[in-house]
This record gives C-alpha cells, structure tokens and sequence, in this order.
C-alpha cells in the first residue's frame, strides 16, 4: 500500500514542534544558569591597589566597617525575601484540578505593622553607625601632634603646603602631587581650589571630600604602616574636572617618624643655585627664562643667600590664604618618584619627552592659558631643542 505522505508529515509536524520548544526551553534554562555564573565571576577580579575594601587607617577601616553591616544586611534580607517569593511560588502553584483562589490579604494590618516594623530597625541599625561615623570624621582634631597640611587643587595637578613646618628663610614647606606623612599621625588637611571643583580622595585612609574654589572643606586622614618608596598609597581626584581629570593623582607617601623627619630636612636643605662659569649654567639661564614663567623653584646662591625665583600667587578661601604657584613647586623635583601628577615615573627620558612635547604624556590644554587671570590649563610646548631640553634636565638632576 503506498504511504501517505501528507499523514506523514501532519503526523511528523506535533514531535517536531515539542522538540523545538524543549530546544528553546533548554536555551533559556542555560542563560537562566550563565548569567549568575558570569556575576559571580566578574566579582572574583580583585579590589585592586586604589580600593576603599583593603583599610591602611582606622578612618579607613571605619567606613569598611560600616560597608561591611550593610553588605550583610542586605544579604540577610535578599535570603529572606527570596525564600519567601520561593516559598509563596511553591505553596500557591498552580494545581491540575485544583479551582481554589488563594486568601486574599490585601489590607492586612499584621504584614503592614510587620514591614513598617522590620523597615524602621532594619535603617535605625544602619542609620546609628553612619551618623556616628559622619561625625567623628568631620570632628577636627586637636593637639600639638597634629600635623596641618594645606592642599590647593589645580587643573590637574595637587599642591601641598606643610604650614607647620619653615625652613631657615621661614618659609613653608610646598611640594606637589607626592604627599608625605609619618605614620599614625593624625593629618588635617585645609583644602581649596584655584579652579573648578575637585575631589580629594586616598581610598586606603580616608573617603572622598570636595575641593571647591573659594571655599575650604577639611579632612582627616591616619595611615597605620610605612609604605614602600615605590609602592605608595595611590589616591586621585574623584570629581571630574576637565581634560585631564583622570590623570590627576596622588602618591600617598607613609614615613616612620625617622624618617618623616629625615625626609623634612632634605626638604628643607636648598637646591644650588649654578655658578655663572659652571657647566649648568646654560641650562639656569634656559630654565629662568622660560620655566620660571609658572613654575617656583627655591635656590641658594654662592653667598649662601635663598631666593625664590618664579611666579607666587595667594588664593584666598575663607579667610585663609594659600601660598600657590601656576606649576608645580621644582626645588626638589627629583626627590619624587613621578610627575606630571603622579601619572608618568620620573627619569630622564620622560622628562626629555614632558619638555619637548608635553601633551604626548598627559592631555591638556595649554592654549586656554591666562596667567593674568589666573587660569592655567597645561604645560604649554616650550619650543625648547633638543640641546637645550638636555641642559635643563641636567640641571634638575641636581635638585633632589
């Protein structure tokens, strides 16, 4: 008899869509599986260095502390509801035969009173400790241990003075971008901005406080061990502030009292000025004319006299005046590790190529400079040769 293949196929066509749909059942049922497989994994990366999870201060380790509750907290009450939708999905499915409508509890007082109940400790536990936190950090410590710093942002780049501590002239201590502090030592820094609004931020000590122009905000910041000279606590500015935003960083130096001490008097010595027959004479007279534009650096000459050469402006803030310049301070450049705002190391080679071309290191925008308004953007080209990048460098080699 011959086969009828229209019965055939109408007979083939139901097992055909049944394995279809279990094909698109299954492909759902593994991205179902795959998406919290690949959450999970992507949370096994690492905090990496500039991490507010790893706490290098008791500041510190009070905001991982109170990060700590309520990453619990939320746990405990994403279990709970889970289980309960988990729970409901189960008790009330749907059943072959079964026409009952389950109760009805809209309007139910008992889980209404229980929700605002369990709502109203649930943020008290979370509210007390962060309230407290909130005012122990902005406390501003007291004591003749405490060491005052001032910081001044800039468009992108961080300037610091040590309003403590003068040298034998009586000036103050200002360094740029690296900061140096001695172990637990508590640190109060007096900030403002010379521009837009910033955001100074060393996770591993402390949270992220605004620096804003015309205005000073404080904050406190302990580290409890010495760090390595090449592995400083990183910070950076946490509040975007133009071009080069991302490249505005800080280097979170921690001394022993030592040698924070031993690191204030190097600082403290001056740099030479050259004599006028010295072989780095060329390179004084190429930097005086053209570095000391924005630049300030603070020289000895041979009468043993210290002058400040190059350009100082006071920015005022609330009735405190911060000693700033349009650069970073040079005297002691190369007792840093980095420049160009901690985001390029410090040899000869990049400092040939900062002078030469500074925007192949770092973006900005030296053609908005105004210095008798007081805007800097950038390092602008110096138009220096080749000879004279190497004179300058050779020159600040001796800075140290």
């Amino acid at each position: 008899m011959p086969r009828n293949r229209t019965g055939d196929r109408a007979s083939e066509a139901p097992g055909a869509e049944l394995a279809a749909r279990t094909r698109n059942k299954n492909g759902r049922l593994r991205l179902l599986l795959t998406l919290p497989v690949l959450a999970f994994l992507a949370s096994c990366s690492g905090s990496g260095p500039q991490s507010a999870l790893e706490p290098k201060g008791p500041i510190a380790r009070d905001i991982d502390g109170l990060w700590d509750l309520v990453y619990w907290l939320a746990v405990a009450v994403f279990i709970m509801v889970t289980a309960l939708l988990v729970w409901a999905m189960w008790r009330y499915r749907e059943r072959p035969g079964d026409e009952t409508e389950p109760k009805q509890l809209h309007g139910s007082a008992a889980i209404e009173l229980g929700g605002v109940v369990f709502s109203v400790v649930l943020l008290a536990i979370i509210s007390v400790p962060t309230v407290r936190g909130l005012l122990d950090m902005r406390q501003v410590p007291e004591g003749d241990d405490v060491i005052q710093i001032q910081v001044t942002g800039h468009q992108w780049w961080w300037e610091f003075e040590y309003v403590d501590e003068t040298g034998p002239d009586g000036a103050t201590l200002i360094t740029a971008n690296e900061l140096h502090i001695p172990e637990d030592a508590t640190v109060y820094l007096t900030m403002t901005s010379a521009d837009v609004i910033h955001s100074f931020w060393i996770p591993a000590v402390n949270g992220k406080r605004d620096v804003v122009p015309g205005q000073v905000t404080n904050l406190t910041i302990i580290a409890d061990d010495p760090t390595s000279p090449d592995e400083p606590l990183p910070g950076q500015c946490a509040e975007f502030c133009g071009l080069a935003h991302a490249d505005m960083r800080i280097k979170l130096h921690v001394h022993t009292d030592a040698d924070y001490a031993a690191w204030l008097d190097e600082q403290f010595q001056p740099s030479q000025l050259p004599a006028e027959e010295s072989e780095l004479a060329a390179g004084w007279s190429t930097f005086n004319t053209v570095c000391t534009t924005c630049h300030q650096v603070s020289l000895e000459d041979v009468e043993g006299e210290v002058v400040t050469y190059g350009p100082e402006r006071h920015i005022a803030a609330a009735d405190i005046q911060f000693r700033s310049s349009f650069g970073p301070n040079l005297t002691h450049l190369f007792s840093r590790g980095t420049f160009g705002a901690g985001t390029v190391e410090l040899t000869e080679s990049h400092l040939a190529e900062w002078i030469g071309d500074p925007q192949s290191l770092k973006p900005m925008n030296p053609d908005e400079n105004d210095l008798a308004a007081g805007r800097v953007l950038g390092m602008p080209d110096t138009g220096l040769n080749a000879d004279e990048i190497s004179e300058v460098i050779e020159l600040l080699k001796t800075w140290r």
